[in-house]
């Protein structure tokens, strides 16, 4: 979706919630009670051996059993505009937080359960990483495919095209709301596509259903609401996409907190 910048914040009546920032920061808080993984996983356990209460993934329902990564991106309801970022890794069949709530932005229409092209919410559900990661820095060392972008790479965004919600490399402007990638600076520093409305998640996009859904990072300083995005900080970012392994079938999960059990 085409980039906008929308500002929200004290001057909305809108406050950004008290979060924990990073990865190293949610580490570093457990460290006493915490066991670092082959994987990578760290795994908060109670003096029974139980995972730590709050545990999201745990109410999560309609994953692939080959999935073994999940990100989880909640708000308090459909109109929140902030958000927060989870992650966790599945191991010996139980889910495992990896990181604490990282903060996060989303559409500046919050989320929507029937997403359309040109209206600024996130759609929500489950959705796969697309295959190939992108940037117009160089690759920070993802585990996918890395393009770095060059002058002439689209999304093509226009629901009239037989290619809409896909990467192009164009001389020209595919039409609709298609996006110059390589000119959104800082946001796509680097990015992975959500494959909403795209395969695996449909067999074929549909027109004017929405396109160009990214995790990518705050286009302002201070993070900013989106045009459908998800959002983070530049450093919380490139963590989260070097953790991603194709080989572990990620999923991210989008909806308001309340309405993840249906996922």
């Amino acid at each position: 979706m085409k980039r906008r910048t929308f500002v929200l914040g004290a001057a909305a009546g809108v406050a950004a919630p008290a979060l924990a920032g990073s990865t190293a920061a949610a580490a570093a808080a457990t460290r006493d009670s915490t066991r670092l993984t082959a994987t990578g996983v760290t795994s908060p356990r109670n003096k029974r051996g139980d995972v730590a209460p709050g545990n999201r993934a745990a109410r999560l329902k309609t994953l692939p059993t080959q999935t073994q990564q999940v990100v989880i991106v909640g708000g308090s309801g459909y109109s929140a505009t902030y958000a927060t970022l989870e992650t966790y890794a599945k191991q010996r069949g139980r889910w495992w937080p990896v990181s604490g709530p990282m903060p996060a932005r989303i559409g500046s229409k919050g989320f929507s359960d029937n997403h359309t092209e040109g209206v600024p919410t996130t759609p929500t559900g489950v959705y796969s990483i697309g295959p190939t990661m992108y940037g117009n820095a160089p690759d920070p060392g993802v585990r996918y495919p890395y393009h770095r972008l060059v002058s002439g790479d689209w999304w093509n965004e226009n629901p009239a095209s037989p290619l809409y919600n896909s990467f192009q490399h164009n001389a020209t402007d595919p039409g609709g709301y298609s996006e110059a990638l390589w000119r959104e600076v800082p946001a796509y520093t680097h990015f992975a596509v959500i494959t909403y409305n795209m395969a695996p998640n449909v067999p074929a996009p549909v027109p004017n259903a929405g396109s160009g859904i990214f995790l990518h990072e705050f286009s302002t300083g201070g993070g900013n609401a989106t045009a459908g995005c998800v959002a983070v900080s530049h450093s919380n970012l490139v963590a989260i996409l070097r953790w991603l392994d194709p080989a572990l079938s990620p999923r991210i999960v989008i909806s308001p907190y309340a309405n993840l059990d249906r996922y």
